[in-house]
């Protein structure tokens, strides 16, 4: 950020008063700008043992498959944009069954919320962001081409669950250094590393 979008004029990264990082501050005005993590909503769409993946039209990861999932809009709640975002990305319909994942995913400042959802038929088709989409089961999941890690893991953990016949909730954080990418995964009871 380079200017203030109260009054127009320049801003700078400072520690205000009573805070405990920087932020961007207009000296003009006065006025600091927060800047908080986006959220991602989406939907684990499932017909039967099978998902409901989509073939990226966009970047990033452009040809790469994922679960319909998108950034949350203002006014709207989170499962309604894990709603629309199926709609936009499979013109699929489905009925949300649980919050099934929530991944934190610190070093891009998003977070992942992710339901779990029945098709209420099998009349989707590729929205305007996806250049395919098809049911998988499991075993016919490209592993190799999933867009993203949060994906990956959701989808992870819902063939996990359901071959042991039951869903719980999952909470973790994929973090990512200089070297790697990997999970921690937390207990949802008691917010400790499991």
């Amino acid at each position: 950020m380079k200017f203030c979008s109260q009054c127009g004029e320049p801003v700078i990264s400072k520690v205000p008063d009573d805070d405990n990082r920087p932020r961007f501050v207009c000296e003009s005005c006065h006025t600091i700008h927060y800047e908080n993590p986006k959220i991602v909503a989406g939907c684990i769409p499932a017909w039967e043992d099978k998902v409901l993946l989509c073939r990226r039209a966009i970047e990033p990861r452009r040809g790469l498959w994922t679960l319909p999932a998108g950034f949350m809009e203002n006014d709207e709640t989170v499962q309604e944009a894990a709603l629309r975002e199926t709609q936009e990305e499979a013109n699929a319909h489905v009925q949300l069954l649980e919050l099934y994942t929530l991944l934190n995913l610190p070093h891009v400042s998003q977070v992942y919320m992710m339901f779990r959802s029945q098709l209420k038929d099998l009349d989707f088709s590729p929205g305007n962001e996806s250049l395919e989409t098809r049911l998988f089961s499991r075993e016919e999941i490209p592993w190799n081409e999933i867009a993203f890690k949060t994906i990956e893991q959701t989808l992870t953990f819902y063939f996990d669950d359901l071959e042991k016949g039951h869903f719980r909730f999952h909470l973790g954080d994929i973090i990512r250094n200089s070297e790697a990418t990997f999970f921690i995964r937390h207990s949802p009871q008691t917010g400790e590393n499991e």
